[in-house]
């Protein structure tokens, strides 16, 4: 395992979430008392709603939604650009977009980036929640083969 003052490559995973502007601004910091480069990666995951509403058979006049995958992509650019304006300046930031499981999108991002370390947030479920919901943090930690920074979800800052 390479030592800290080795990471080169921080890939930070985010959503829209305020634990995940927590670990962006951890990592984006990080990265610049190490010289190294930052790739943000936000997933999206498959729309669940279908793409045509009505029923002909029933009368119901078809009506198209719009492409829901434009929709998310869209967002995404948003919240990256946001995150790099926020966080990231002077910083050499790539952008990943994917579409899939979020943890084995981040995974594969890792491995194909080449990154020496993932840093994310976490939703601090404890509990039942936790039981039920599983971290993902917790999850792509056990997984990857790199380092992974879990900023906490804090809520006694001073």
């Amino acid at each position: 395992m390479k030592n800290i003052i080795e990471f080169k490559k921080i890939l930070i995973a985010v959503d829209a979430s305020e634990y995940s502007q927590k670990a962006a601004e951890y990592g984006m910091q990080l990265s610049r008392k190490l010289g190294a480069e930052v790739a943000l990666i936000h997933i999206d995951e498959f729309p669940m709603v279908a793409n045509m509403v009505g029923d002909p058979m029933l009368g119901d006049q078809m009506m198209v939604l719009p492409e829901l995958a434009d929709i998310q992509n869209d967002t995404s650019k948003h919240l990256l650009a946001q995150l790099k304006s926020d966080f990231g300046d002077g910083l050499t930031i790539t952008e990943i977009i994917k579409t899939g499981d979020i943890k084995h999108e981040i995974l594969t991002a890792a491995d194909t980036w080449m990154a020496d370390v993932i840093v994310m947030g976490t939703h601090g479920r404890t509990g039942f929640d936790h039981f039920i919901l599983g971290s993902m943090a917790e999850s792509i930690t056990r997984q990857a083969n790199c380092p992974v920074f879990i900023v906490p979800n804090s809520k006694n800052e001073e």
